[in-house]
């Protein structure tokens, strides 16, 4: 990116006005209707579908937040962005990438028959195969250790204040997805992983990593601020190209910004040396995606120009 589109980038980001967020946050909101609330795991399940809450932060310092910010979340699958910058950071590159492709993929996030397709050679690292894989990678004897791990050095290095929702991780456990077993199963048969028990107990635990929009602008922050080196840049590619599942390249060309999904409501975008966006709304799409945070976003990167092609 040229310096002259990364001076124009930040004009257009800093030009954004308390009143147009409000407004844009109230017209985003009307779109919540279409979504529904995940009803698998019973804890997600008693969300208000007409949750809303946004958070910028730029990385000059200066901050936005509208709406419901003292919503407490899980991560869910937005942690998978940066279990796979850990590992980028403290294995590097060449043996992250020896676990997982960067490939997108039309499957759901949960496909099996892909997997087997794959020959259980995980497409990347933004799908279930390619997180669990990578949980078991993860630095810790057990899963509480791997966890905690993650969690404070993500707290470390962004000054976030994430923590481990317990009663979540019991919903999630009582209510364990027979894909993610049998996604399991299959990753171990194909020597894929070391411990199949504590790479899924991992990664269910991972995904139970919560806080609020400001948290999540946070860790976004660091993706933003540091997209200049090799780790970030890959982490930037891979959520553009696969962070929304097979919505990834509709929204490419819609939005223009790398960008990671849960099935919590919660959103990331990132607009590289510029700042990050969170958003949370918890009324889904059929893929999996945000109805009301994927809104906001188009019209934030349209009226703004934000996108980075």
């Amino acid at each position: 990116m040229t310096g002259d589109r990364v001076n124009s980038l930040n004009k257009k980001l800093d030009k954004l006005t308390t009143t147009d967020l409000a407004a844009w946050v109230q017209q985003a909101k009307i779109q919540t209707v279409h979504g529904k609330v995940c009803d698998r795991i019973p804890q997600l399940s008693v969300a208000n579908p007409a949750w809303f809450a946004v958070h910028i932060c730029c990385v000059s310092g200066k901050t936005y937040t509208s709406g419901d910010t003292d919503c407490v979340f899980p991560l869910m699958s937005v942690i998978k962005v940066f279990s796979f910058l850990y590992l980028l950071e403290i294995m590097g590159v060449d043996t992250v990438l020896q676990w997982v492709d960067v490939e997108p993929s039309d499957a759901a996030f949960n496909s099996f028959d892909q997997l087997i397709t794959d020959n259980g050679q995980p497409r990347n690292p933004m799908i279930n195969s390619g997180a669990i894989t990578l949980a078991d990678k993860l630095p810790g004897k057990t899963a509480s250790d791997r966890t905690h791990n993650l969690c404070q050095w993500l707290n470390k290095l962004t000054g976030s204040q994430l923590f481990l929702d317990q009663v979540m991780l019991a919903s999630v456990r009582a209510s364990r997805s027979p894909v993610n077993q049998a996604i399991t199963n299959y990753l171990a048969e194909k020597n894929h992983l070391e411990n199949s028990d504590i790479a899924l107990d991992t990664y269910e635990q991972i995904c139970c990593l919560s806080g609020r929009v400001e948290d999540l602008a946070l860790l976004g922050k660091a993706l933003a601020s540091g997209n200049n080196l090799q780790h970030h840049r890959i982490v930037n590619a891979v959520m553009l190209t696969c962070g929304l599942y097979q919505d990834s390249a509709k929204f490419a060309v819609k939005i223009g910004l790398p960008m990671k999904s849960g099935i919590s409501g919660g959103l990331l975008a990132i607009v590289p040396n510029n700042g990050a966006i969170a958003c949370y709304s918890p009324a889904l799409d059929p893929v999996g995606n945000s109805v009301g945070a994927i809104a906001f976003m188009e019209t934030l990167a349209q009226k703004l120009e934000l996108s980075i092609f």
